[in-house]
């Protein structure tokens, strides 16, 4: 509890004491108000105040004035303890509502502690402490144990265990070595490392990650907007109906010959004020939203705002990116057929034709071909989309690349009957063989896809640029019933739109890509979702949810996540709006009394508050 919910608290207990005393001490008159008016300030007077310059400036109609007019009406009825009793259970709630706030806000909180407050700059042999905002692109930085590594970088020296808990919700450690690249947030356990700086620190991950949770309150769910308009017509049409139930009742009564019956109508219409309070709707909603965004950022779900939140509560489709997604994007070679020259001349080849690519595959020839790659050897690269490459090598011109190059080429290949990716290669325009390279599914991408299902998502599709045999393998293998294969990155785009015009119209597609180079399909999706994004830039700014790390079971998670938080959202507006329905209706009728209005007021904004309160929990989803 902070220094203010202890100075309110304190407050409410003075008050409450006051109001014990004065009902044991006997007063009338002018003594008795003058007695009662102390509690009624002591707890209420920062109401009164918010009300008056509500008024100054020309916004009335708040829970503030319609607290304030209620309070005032029944102390001058003469129905001193009720006036305060009003006030003395509006500001519990308040309170209620604050440390609700501020138990969320700590929750993302403590992903903020994952900001560095300095860099060791190595200068001149010498290390200086400097804000991390100082340290330039390329510089060498120093890492002890303890600290936080501060920007990304490539290790130059050292070996060590990193904790990246704080940005991927998990425990598990990770270990790296000389050569590995780091991003900033991970703290560093064991070891001291030299880290080249790859980056700016406002370019850094952990910049880019502490501006999205820093931002994703500004992106309201429709949920929300929704509250925000209700309660600006809401709140001016139950103060012109309870004046309306405090004049007209009475006025009709004068014309009838009857007694009036002023101070009933006019208490029945001060009660229907305080249970008309919209605070449980105003307060619960986007803090429900507030809480459902903390919970999801510290399991490593980063969820760029509750538009987006409730977006993916309504997931029925999920669309995958089959290579790092799905499968571990580790591929290795593991053989060499059809070939009419040595199996380690076909793998030369290809390693230096590919020499200039970054795809996982054209790793997988390098580390085959297991030398230094010399790029003297190796001029006029060209790169044919969505079929392979072709290279000078050694003077001759050599092709590498699936089926549709080689036919392209012009050169005759032999088909491949085993499972896994095929690369061709022709030397000369002769073909000299195919290279068998294999990728394995993540460990826990079986038990996604059939947890995705069990969660009601009715259909999972998978799209790759492979070949239509590996595709099928790897679909069969995990359970997944619909893969389209030898896809270019704009061929995954039409097909994405494609399924967006098959779903029903409350229905979300969720595309789940690496985020490196599913970029447009991210974009594209009514939710995007970019796994195991630590340090990809490009996941970071075109995905909607950014999981932090590998594991394809967090994406069950997110929607979890996600429908549990709108489920609470929808209890509270039913809750709410029920509760005050009822009593409204009750309050009218003079059936309700000020204590009844209290509870609808206070007590239902209470009970909301701590149903909101629930959306921060979700280590068990």
């Amino acid at each position: 509890m902070n220094k203010k919910q202890k100075k309110m608290l304190a407050r409410i207990l003075a008050a409450a004491a006051l109001v014990v005393l004065l009902r044991m001490i006997p007063s009338t008159g002018v003594l008795r108000f003058a007695l009662y008016m102390a509690p009624y300030l002591i707890v209420g007077y920062d109401i009164l105040l918010d009300a008056i310059k509500g008024v100054r400036n020309r916004q009335v109609f708040d829970e503030n004035f319609l607290m304030a007019v209620a309070t005032i009406g029944a102390i001058a009825l003469g129905d001193y303890v009720e006036g305060v009793a009003v006030m003395l259970f509006y500001q519990i709630g308040e309170l209620f509502q604050s440390y609700a706030v501020g138990k969320s806000r700590r929750s993302i909180s403590d992903l903020m502690d994952i900001r560095p407050d300095y860099a060791n700059l190595e200068r001149d042999g010498a290390l200086e402490r400097v804000d991390p905002d100082e340290v330039a692109i390329g510089s060498v930085i120093v890492v002890k144990p303890g600290e936080k590594v501060p920007i990304d970088g490539v290790i130059l020296e050292g070996a060590a265990t990193l904790n990246t808990s704080a940005l991927t919700g998990e425990s598990l450690p990770r270990d790296v070595v000389c050569g590995d690249e780091v991003v900033s947030g991970c703290i560093d356990m064991s070891g001291v490392l030299r880290i080249r700086t790859t980056k700016e620190f406002g370019e850094s991950t952990v910049s880019k990650i502490l501006d999205l949770v820093e931002n994703s309150s500004s992106k309201k769910s429709r949920s929300e907007a929704f509250i925000s308009r209700f309660a600006r017509v809401y709140t001016p049409a139950v103060c012109f109906s309870a004046l309306a139930l405090a004049v007209l009742p009475p006025l009709v009564r004068l014309m009838m010959g009857l007694s009036p019956l002023w101070g009933d109508w006019v208490y029945r219409a001060l009660t229907f004020l305080v249970i008309s309070c919209p605070c449980a709707l105003v307060i619960s909603i986007p803090l429900s939203f507030f809480a459902g965004l903390g919970g999801a950022s510290n399991a490593g779900v980063l969820i760029k705002g509750s538009n987006y939140l409730e977006a993916l509560a309504g997931t029925k489709l999920v669309v995958f990116d089959k290579t790092g997604t799905l499968t571990c994007g580790v591929f290795e070679v593991i053989g060499v057929h059809h070939n009419t020259m040595p199996r380690e001349r076909v793998i030369e080849y290809a390693a230096l034709a590919e020499s200039y690519s970054t795809h996982p595959i054209s790793r997988s020839l390098r580390e085959a071909y297991g030398r230094e790659i010399d790029a003297g050897r190796v001029s006029e690269v060209q790169e044919v989309s969505g079929g392979g490459v072709t290279a000078i090598i050694d003077g001759v011109r050599v092709a590498v690349g699936n089926d549709k190059l080689m036919r392209q080429q012009g050169i005759s290949f032999v088909p491949c009957g085993h499972e896994g990716t095929i690369v061709h290669v022709a030397v000369d325009g002769a073909y000299a063989g195919h290279i068998l390279i294999s990728d394995k599914p993540k460990p826990n991408a079986k038990q996604a896809v059939a947890r995705l299902a069990d969660s009601g998502v009715r259909r999972i599709v998978m799209l790759t640029g492979d070949a239509e045999k590996a595709a099928r393998h790897v679909a069969r293998e995990l359970g997944i019933g619909e893969a389209y294969s030898e896809l270019l990155p704009g061929d995954k785009v039409s097909k994405v739109e494609e399924l967006l015009a098959q779903k029903g119209p409350k229905e979300k597609l969720a595309f789940v890509g690496d985020g490196i180079n599913d970029a447009p399909v991210l974009s594209r999706a009514d939710i995007g979702i970019a796994m195991g994004a630590l340090g990809s830039d490009a996941a970071i700014e075109a995905a909607d949810v950014v999981l932090m790390d590998d594991d394809p079971l967090k994406i069950v998670k997110a929607i979890r996540i996600a429908r549990r938080c709108m489920r609470i959202v929808y209890e509270n507006i039913v809750f709410a709006i029920g509760i005050k329905v009822i009593c409204l209706i009750l309050g009218a009728l003079g059936i309700a009394n000020m204590w009844v209005a209290i509870f609808a007021d206070v007590g239902v904004m209470v009970l909301a508050v701590l149903n909101a309160i629930r959306a921060l929990f979700v280590k068990k989803l």
